[in-house]
């Protein structure tokens, strides 16, 4: 079983979600962020120009530093992030054929999953974690049952 790029080490253990952020606001917010200690940045795909954004912030950060996508639904969302020079996918599900895109470029990997199939399934397709959604509704009892049988 092939694994997509393992999840990094965060220092503060959060992603933050830039939801309706605007390209002209992407530089500077991606910066606040990493220099509160936030590492891991995401853009969900259906902000405006949301690819726009990712560049933006991929270019005035490190290296180190992990941006990408949320709702990535696609493989062509997925081309869309790597052009971007974005690095992390997280989706509200789980798809083969964006998994596999997303290995070939060598990202990070969060899927959405919702049942212990789909969490097994996402862990076949190599993902780096696991992504509980909507995990409001499954609620923190959920997750624990399911955390228990995850490997």
């Amino acid at each position: 079983m092939s694994q997509t790029a393992p999840f990094p080490k965060l220092k503060r253990g959060l992603v933050a979600i830039l939801r309706g952020l605007k390209p002209t606001e992407a530089m500077a917010m991606g910066q606040a962020l990493f220099d509160a200690g936030i590492e891991a940045i995401e853009v969900p795909l259906n902000s405006p120009q949301p690819f726009s954004s990712i560049a933006r912030i991929v270019q005035v950060l490190p290296k180190t530093a992990l941006v990408g996508a949320g709702t990535v639904l696609t493989p062509a969302d997925v081309d869309g992030l790597h052009q971007a020079g974005g690095r992390l996918l997280v989706s509200p599900n789980i798809d083969a054929e964006v998994m596999a895109r997303a290995m070939h470029y060598g990202m990070v990997t969060m899927p959405g999953v919702f049942t212990p199939t789909e969490a097994f399934l996402a862990i076949k397709l190599g993902a780096s974690a696991l992504k509980f959604f909507p995990a409001s509704v499954l609620g923190s009892a959920g997750i624990s049952a399911m955390r228990a049988v995850l490997p």
